[in-house]
C-alpha cells in the first residue's frame, strides 16, 4: 500500500492519516448500499466525502493516492457485546480499568473492530461505582468506545450462566446504599419512578450506558423500560426465562434488542418459543435485533442458519470475548468468576458451563459467511450495518456513506484484515 501524489518523499514512509488531507483510495471495492461498488473512497478530517464538490466546487486535487490492489474496503466492524480481551476483564480489573480499556481497544483493531461497548457482567453495585465513571471516552489508535453494555445484574438467576449468582438483582427493589446517602434517595424516590431510581442507584450513573440487558420477566413495572429507551438506552433482553409473550409486552415497551441468542434463553418450544419466537412475531411494533456468537462453539451452524433464513434484517454478529482473548489456554478470570480455557472453549472454571468466546470479530464473520453461505456482504454488514442500526447511530458508523466517519477496513478476498483505519488515520496494517 503506498502513497503517491502531492506528498512529499518523506511522507512516502509512511500512511499518513486524513487531517486536513485528501485521501484518495483506489483501484478498490467499495461496500454501499448492500452491494460491491467500483469507486474511489475520499476521505478528509476523519470522514468520507463526497469527490463531486472537491472536483467542481474547490477544484482541488487529493494529497495524497492510496493504492489498495483490487480489495474490499469495508466499514470498520461494531462489537456490541465483549467483555474484554488480552488479559483484560473489565468487570475484575477494577484497579487498572483505563489501561485495561487502551490494551483492548488497541488490540481489537487487529481483527478490524473499529468501535465497540465494553461490556460489564453482573457485579457488586461498588464495581459499578469504581468502574463506570474511569472508563475513558477514547482512546488514541483504538477502536472508538460508543458507551458501556450492562449486562445485568437485573437478570433471572436460573440463567445465569458465568454471572455470580449473589450479585444478581431484581429491578425493584431497593439496592443497598450507604446510610449517608439515604437523605438524597428518599427525596429522589419522589421524583423518579421506583424502577428506573433502583436502576441508577445500581450503576451509579446512567451517563455512559448505552445497553442494558436484563430479564423482563423479571421486571414488575415494564414502563422502565420505556424510561431507559428515553434515555437513549437500549434495552437488551437476555439471561432470561421469558416466554414469548413477556418478550413482545417488552418490545412494546421499547426493547429492540436481544442477548446472545439462544444462549442462556429458554429454548424453542413450538407451544411457547420463548425469546427465540420474537423472530417471527407480528406483535412487535420495531424491528427486533439479535447478537448471535459465530465462534463455531456456542452456536450450532444449523442454528446460525435458522435465524439467518428466519430474520435477516436483526442479526448482528458478536464476539462476547472474554479475557482470554488473544492469550493462551489456561485460568483467567469473567467478572467475580475464574474461567479457564482449554481445547479452544472457554469454561467456568471446574465445570462445563461455556463462559464467552475467545474468537475474534474477522473470524466470527468468516465462520458466519461459511456455515450460512450468505453473500459476503451480508456477512459484513451484520458486524457494521446492523449494529450501527440498532444503536441508531447508521449515519455516522457501519457505513461508507457521505459524511459518516472514516472508520472502515480493507478485506482480502477471504475477508482477513489488511488494515484498519479509524476517522482516516490507519492504526493497523497486517506485515506483508
Amino acid at each position: 500500500m503506498q502513497c503517491t501524489g502531492g506528498v512529499d518523499k518523506e511522507m512516502d514512509k509512511e500512511i499518513p492519516d486524513s487531517t486536513n488531507r485528501l485521501l484518495q483510495f483506489t483501484n478498490c471495492r467499495l461496500i454501499r448500499d448492500h452491494k460491491y461498488v467500483y469507486d474511489d473512497l475520499w476521505v478528509r478530517n476523519g470522514r468520507i466525502v463526497n469527490p463531486e464538490p472537491v472536483f467542481f466546487d474547490e477544484q482541488v486535487k487529493a494529497d495524497c493516492q492510496i493504492d489498495c490492489g483490487g480489495n474490499l474496503i469495508a466499514p470498520g466492524y461494531i462489537d456490541l457485546q465483549i467483555n474484554g480481551g488480552y488479559g483484560v476483564d473489565f468487570s475484575f480489573d477494577t484497579d487498572t480499568i483505563e489501561q485495561g480499556i487502551d490494551t483492548v481497544a488497541r488490540g481489537l483493531v487487529k481483527s478490524g473492530v473499529t468501535s465497540f461497548c465494553p461490556t460489564l457482567v453482573t457485579s457488586p453495585v461498588k464495581t459499578y461505582h469504581t468502574i463506570l465513571p474511569r472508563i475513558p471516552q477514547s482512546v488514541p489508535n483504538g477502536a472508538g468506545i460508543l458507551g458501556i453494555h450492562a449486562e445485568g445484574p437485573f437478570i433471572n438467576p436460573q440463567k445465569k450462566g458465568a454471572h455470580s449468582e449473589n450479585c444478581i438483582q431484581t429491578i425493584d427493589e431497593v439496592s443497598h446504599i450507604d446510610l449517608y446517602k439515604i437523605f438524597y434517595h428518599i427525596l429522589y424516590f419522589y421524583f423518579c419512578p421506583k424502577g428506573l431510581s433502583t436502576v441508577e442507584r445500581t450503576y451509579g450513573s446512567l451517563d455512559r450506558i448505552k445497553i442494558i440487558t436484563l430479564a423482563p420477566e423479571r421486571v414488575n413495572d415494564l414502563e422502565v423500560i420505556q424510561q431507559l429507551t428515553d434515555r437513549g438506552i437500549t434495552v437488551a433482553l437476555g439471561h432470561s426465562m421469558a416466554t414469548l409473550r413477556d418478550g413482545e409486552r417488552a418490545a412494546v415497551r421499547g426493547a429492540t434488542l436481544i442477548t446472545h441468542l439462544f444462549n442462556a434463553m429458554l429454548p424453542f418450544h413450538h407451544r411457547d418459543p420463548g425469546l427465540v419466537g420474537l423472530l417471527a412475531s407480528d406483535e412487535t411494533p420495531h424491528t427486533i435485533y439479535f447478537g448471535i456468537i459465530a465462534d463455531g462453539v456456542h452456536t450450532h451452524p444449523a442454528a446460525l442458519r435458522i435465524a439467518y433464513r428466519t430474520h435477516r434484517l436483526g442479526l448482528i454478529l458478536v464476539t462476547d470475548a472474554i479475557s482470554a482473548l488473544g492469550l493462551e489456554e489456561g485460568i483467567h478470570h469473567i467478572g467475580q468468576l475464574p474461567l479457564q480455557v482449554k481445547e479452544g472453549k472457554a469454561y467456568i472454571a471446574g465445570t462445563s458451563t461455556l463462559c464467552g468466546s475467545i474468537a475474534p470479530m474477522d473470524e466470527c464473520v468468516r465462520i458466519f459467511q461459511k456455515a450460512t453461505d450468505c453473500d459476503p456482504i451480508y456477512a459484513i454488514e451484520a458486524a457494521t450495518l446492523h449494529p450501527a442500526k440498532c444503536l441508531k447511530i447508521e449515519k455516522t458508523k457501519g457505513t461508507l456513506d457521505f459524511g459518516s466517519d472514516a472508520d472502515f477496513i480493507i478485506l482480502d478476498d477471504q475477508l482477513h484484515v489488511l488494515s484498519t483505519w479509524i476517522a482516516g488515520k490507519c492504526v493497523h496494517q497486517t506485515a506483508q
